[in-house]
């Protein structure tokens, strides 16, 4: 097939360097010539460019992703929509479907959203690597207007490349990565944050010479990528709020348990949190 990529990071480099692999004629779109360079070096694309017009298989493209932040989503659908044949299928890998889907769909009837549970801790089209999207789970979120050939399709690409496909409303999944992705990400901030707030200089330094691997895990997607988190507070709050207030009020009962000294109430409390954990991984 003959498929775009728009947005050359960890996602979008890494999504072409395994749709090359199957055979696919893959371009690229960025907003910088170095990443346009970079992304052909290393194998992500066989053509790319910093506008559309530069791309010479447009006319031959079958399939686009939208590999942007979110909230350059609407924007680059609204501009690349009016070159595109309507056969085109347009997706995306934003963590967020409700705020982006029926204005997508208004400007191009054959999109459909999209998004890979994969990550690392780095970013850009250098962090881009073979196998990203292996055994990791990638939701679609179609509608009651979705095109059932292009759902297809996309669900085979995005098989092809080793991902496991869920299916769901946009709703019910910003309500669900809200959990299990949203959250975990301002928990970890908090972390770090709070480690801050030590008053002492020689225990604070003391505590960053110790840190190891329970910190490193544990912060990690909070020491990640600010905008991103940023993006993903504003553009699903409310599911975000929902879950924060739920962490804030179960927090609130470890600390009364420990306020307390019922050692026996906060270890049947992290007892279930050990059991219900191994429902998630």
């Amino acid at each position: 097939m003959q498929i775009g990529i728009i947005g050359l990071g960890l996602i979008g480099g890494s999504l072409g360097l395994d749709l090359r692999s199957h055979g696919h004629y893959v371009w690229g779109l960025s907003r910088s010539q170095s990443t346009c360079e970079e992304a052909k070096s290393v194998g992500a694309v066989d053509e790319a460019g910093v506008n559309l017009t530069e791309i010479k298989s447009l006319d031959q493209t079958e399939v686009i992703f939208v590999c942007t932040p979110i909230d350059s989503i609407i924007k680059t659908i609204a501009a690349i929509a009016p070159q595109l044949k309507s056969s085109v299928i347009i997706t995306d890998v934003g963590s967020v479907k409700s705020a982006v889907i029926d204005q997508a769909q208004t400007l191009h009837p054959r999109f459909i959203g999209g998004h890979p549970m994969a990550g690392t801790a780095f970013s850009g089209i250098s962090a881009a690597q073979k196998n990203l999207f292996q055994g990791r789970p990638c939701v679609l979120t179609p509608n009651q207007t979705t095109d059932q050939e292009a759902l297809k399709i996309l669900r085979s690409l995005w098989q092809s490349v080793g991902a496991v496909m869920y299916e769901c409303d946009p709703e019910a999944h910003d309500r669900s990565v809200a959990w299990i992705s949203h959250l975990p990400i301002l928990i970890s901030a908090g972390l770090i944050l709070a480690c801050d707030q030590e008053s002492n200089q020689a225990i604070a330094q003391l505590a960053q010479h110790l840190a190891s691997s329970g910190f490193r895990d544990t912060s990690r997607v909070g020491g990640g990528n600010p905008q991103l988190g940023s993006l993903i507070a504003e553009y699903n709050q409310v599911a975000l709020l929902d879950s924060l207030k739920a962490y804030q009020r179960v927090l609130a009962d470890l600390i009364h348990q420990i306020e307390a000294k019922n050692w026996r109430s906060l270890e049947q409390s992290l007892t279930v949190a050990q059991q219900l954990r191994n429902l998630y991984l």
